[in-house]
């Protein structure tokens, strides 16, 4: 049965309407009104082999911070809702990956135990319309909602478009490694008996 999370969020400054499917081919169909982070959240769709239908309506004439951490909110909440009771699934996925002059690793434990750390650097204060110490706020705001031990740490780089592009691929990666089903795992990954 294909794992599926469909949700909606609305608030004063935000309304979001997601479906997200783990068990995807990479098809996306995504508006969040900031072109750049539009083309990270497609790349995450794609190199995860994740189906993506993502709309978001933000209070961008402010700026695009509510409109990208809550997406990150949303996506959290709906990882954590299409992954279900974890039975089975390999739990943990990593990646380092290659992007032109950018290399970055990315490690993911789905252990219900929130935690982000972050090592990155941007010599841009924004590419396209999104500022990029937003690209922090959204990973944090996955990690916490969907209750996953997340690191992302830049190991080399200079150009932040291939820094920003390398973190969402090696992301999508390691999830994608982490939420695979093994037939070896009879129940939960974990010698406690439950992932929480």
């Amino acid at each position: 049965m294909e794992r599926i999370a469909n949700l909606e969020r609305k608030t004063n400054e935000t309304q979001i309407k997601c479906s997200f499917s783990l068990d995807g081919t990479g098809i996306s169909k995504i508006d969040t009104g900031i072109g750049f982070f539009d083309h990270m959240l497609d790349g995450f769709t794609r190199h995860g082999l994740f189906n993506l239908e993502l709309s978001v309506s933000g209070d961008l004439a402010v700026d695009a911070h509510h409109s990208v951490e809550d997406t990150g909110i949303v996506l959290g909440n709906a990882i954590a809702n299409a992954v279900g009771n974890k039975t089975g699934i390999c739990r943990f996925g990593q990646m380092i990956l290659p992007m032109d002059d950018a290399l970055v690793l990315c490690a993911v434990d789905l252990s219900g135990r929130p935690y982000f750390a972050y090592d990155a650097a941007f010599s841009e204060e924004r590419i396209g319309y999104l500022d990029t110490e937003l690209i922090r706020e959204f990973f944090y705001a996955v990690s916490y909602s969907a209750a996953m031990n997340l690191h992302i740490r830049v190991l080399a780089g200079q150009n932040g478009h291939h820094i920003a592009e390398a973190m969402f691929k090696a992301f999508a990666k390691a999830l994608d490694q982490a939420t695979r089903f093994d037939e070896r795992i009879k129940d939960v990954l974990s010698t406690k008996g439950t992932l929480a």
